[in-house]
């Protein structure tokens, strides 16, 4: 458990460096406003430049560029709420998609079969 909240923060600081960069070059923000954004600076309803149109086009970008898929049911009005949601929102996508850091057990099924386990 202690490695996966150490590959949480890491794919959480560039992440946020990413995320940041993407809102900067698709909506056109100033990088020292960008900078100044904390987990509870509003995005959606908050930031003129990020209209219902914007909302495809940064999406789009955030996919390509942290390479995940966004899908249609996991867009919805709270992910965009601020940037601290939608930047945990990518954190997530991203540990879904990271190696399995526990270990599993993989040794080999050695028991003894019976003719009932196959039926």
């Amino acid at each position: 458990m202690g490695s996966e909240i150490v590959i949480r923060d890491a794919i959480g600081s560039e992440t946020d460096l990413v995320l940041r960069q993407v809102l900067q070059d698709v909506l056109g923000l100033d990088a020292q406003r960008v900078a100044a954004f904390d987990a509870d600076t509003g995005l959606f309803g908050e930031l003129p430049e990020l209209d219902s149109m914007a909302v495809a086009g940064l999406l789009t970008e955030i996919e390509d560029r942290l390479d995940i898929v966004i899908e249609d049911d996991e867009v919805d009005g709270e992910m965009l709420e601020t940037y601290g949601a939608l930047l945990d929102f990518c954190a997530d996508k991203l540990a879904e998609n990271a190696p399995d850091t526990e270990t599993t057990d993989t040794a080999p099924d050695t028991a003894p079969h019976t003719s009932e386990d196959a039926a």
